[in-house]
């Protein structure tokens, strides 16, 4: 007898108060809110079920339901993404929650599906991950880039905002980062995250663990907890929103790749 094919659901942290760009949401791209682009790019996806918004704010509530999506209020009082996720998760009936980033506008419909596979295929894994492979040397270095290693099975041993691993041989008498290549291999996190519905419930309620403080990455959490996380790697990448002229960048890409939404 086949396994029944468990019940998935995609939620996506949408506030409205961004310290970098307010609103950033319903900025409009090619006349379309922000959080439409996410919506509908998700939807796509061929293992998700059901698409929902997780926000704090009625005007993202109003734009969600003005193009037809779903949209839950969450409380305004969440420090992290993942506790809007959580909040949202306790009603619902479903095995796997996909956290989608609300402010990556272009996020590639086959990206969610190949994190879900892992988790959709094996019950035993709590928690799933993305990666690519690094060729840039300044996204080696950069900080703002968080850099994944993981064990012959896929699994992460770490997360660090660092140029991991260190390649003691090549960078040898090196006395500044900008001295570095990219060396090799070497992955950057993207930061879409797929979770067991149970997982992800304790995960939220886990205390804050030393590397985590430290290195600021929430992911570090599960690590220190003992959790394994798969790591997928993916060849595709993703174009965060972080600030107002970020949305250049993304119609820039729009118009060069011919992404229709």
């Amino acid at each position: 007898m086949r396994n029944k094919k468990p019940s998935i659901v995609a939620v996506i942290p949408s506030r409205y108060g961004s310290t970098r760009f307010p609103g950033k949401s319903l900025a409009l791209i090619r006349e379309k809110p922000m959080v439409q682009w996410v919506y509908e790019r998700a939807k796509r996806s061929s293992l998700l079920d059901r698409v929902i918004v997780a926000t704090d704010d009625q005007r993202i509530m109003k734009a969600v339901a003005a193009f037809g999506g779903e949209a839950m209020m969450t409380s305004p009082g969440h420090a992290t993404g993942t506790d809007r996720i959580a909040e949202v998760a306790r009603s619902l009936d479903c095995d796997i929650v996909v956290n989608v980033q609300g402010d990556e506008p272009l996020i590639d419909p086959d990206m969610i599906d190949a994190a879900v596979r892992p988790l959709a295929e094996d019950p035993s894994l709590p928690m799933g991950t993305l990666a690519k492979l690094i060729t840039d040397p300044a996204e080696a270095r950069d900080p703002n880039v968080v850099k994944v290693v993981f064990d012959g099975n896929g699994f992460a041993l770490y997360f660090s905002r660092a140029p991991i691993p260190w390649d003691r041989d090549q960078w040898a008498g090196k006395t500044s980062l900008a001295d570095l290549g990219a060396g090799g291999p070497r992955y950057k996190h993207i930061g879409l995250y797929v979770y067991r519905k149970n997982f992800l419930l304790a995960y939220a309620a886990m205390p804050q663990t030393p590397l985590e403080m430290m290195e600021k990455l929430e992911q570090l959490r599960a690590l220190e907890q003992g959790h394994r996380i798969r790591v997928v790697i993916t060849e595709r990448e993703s174009f965060g929103v972080d600030i107002p002229d970020d949305l250049s960048k993304i119609l820039q890409r729009i118009e060069e790749s011919g992404i229709i939404a």
